[in-house]
């Protein structure tokens, strides 16, 4: 395997995505001393990191192959919209005129310098934020309905009250983002980095939450139908008094997290894989005082050994 050819091409992704070394590195939680050994061809990504990096970076795993050639040497880069996917060079995103004429700059905002923007109330749907800095940002009240957030720095950004119907926020680093009563209806989280950031009075309904930190997330006064926390990792996470109705915990790690005052209705704990002693020492450690659920939640639980003593039924 050529890693001085796997090394230039991982180097020029990130640039065509005006992304900085150090930016890559906290996406994908390595040190930017690592991302620096790739691209000077020293050592190269294992095969989970190089899916992770394709996500990222918007390129087609087969990009990193070395008989991979795109057109007029463009870095393809994907971009999605609800009508499936499409396929964007870089060049395009640089031009503000298609062959058609029609005009795209504000469509994409692609790898901009949108530090603390104001974005309050403004309606734009299916718009696509690929390595943007969008730190400090404000999306108050905006509508940003079917639209894309990957690979970039959104930290302390505000979307209280905004619509993210149908958006994708992937490999996003999204610390200290607030969520004050967010429309978030078959909204997907994949891969992003979420200490600090706040959900308040937020309906997550049809909600995708993939392996996502949420160690560190706060939840308060939220309600969760249809939310598939999969491959998440909500050790210690408080989740008092929320409501789950519909949710699975699919192959989450929830040692220590706490439930207590919840109410919880045909909530689904059980992994997809056989259940190990280990999972059952988990669910053990859960607490759920003063929990309120259905027979059929109660009995799952139960059958683990999850500790029910002070739950009632609903």
């Amino acid at each position: 395997m050529d890693t001085k050819m796997i090394g230039s091409k991982i180097a020029k992704a990130r640039k065509e995505k005006n992304m900085s070394q150090a930016h890559l590195a906290k996406l994908l939680f390595i040190s930017p001393q690592a991302v620096g050994k790739w691209e000077r061809g020293e050592s190269i990504p294992d095969i989970v990191t190089m899916n992770r990096l394709a996500e990222i970076l918007e390129v087609d795993l087969n990009y990193f192959s070395e008989n991979f050639q795109s057109p007029n040497n463009e870095t393809p880069f994907k971009t999605i919209d609800n009508n499936g996917d499409i396929e964007q060079t870089a060049q395009e995103v640089a031009n503000p005129f298609t062959s058609s004429g029609e005009r795209q700059l504000l469509t994409n905002f692609s790898g901009g310098n949108l530090l603390k923007s104001d974005f309050v109330g403004v309606i734009a749907h299916n718009r696509k934020f690929y390595g943007s800095a969008l730190r400090g940002s404000d999306f108050t009240d905006a509508d940003l309905t079917g639209s894309s957030f990957t690979g970039s720095d959104v930290r302390e950004t505000n979307f209280d009250g905004t619509n993210l119907t149908d958006c994708t926020l992937s490999a996003n680093d999204l610390t200290d983002a607030s969520f004050n009563k967010t429309i978030l209806v078959r909204t997907i989280f994949s891969t992003s980095g979420l200490a600090g950031a706040k959900f308040v009075d937020a309906e997550l309904t049809d909600v995708k939450i993939t392996k996502t930190d949420l160690r560190k997330t706060v939840f308060e006064n939220c309600v969760f139908k249809g939310v598939d926390f999969k491959y998440s990792d909500m050790r210690n996470v408080s989740l008092d008094g929320q409501t789950f109705i519909g949710v699975k915990f699919d192959k989450a790690a929830l040692d220590e997290a706490t439930f207590n005052g919840a109410t919880l209705r045909n909530v689904s704990f059980r992994p997809t894989y056989a259940l190990t002693n280990k999972y059952y020492r988990a669910i053990q450690t859960i607490c759920f005082d003063g929990a309120m659920m259905d027979k059929l939640t109660y009995a799952e639980l139960k059958g683990m050994g999850a500790d029910l003593s002070k739950v009632t039924f609903i």
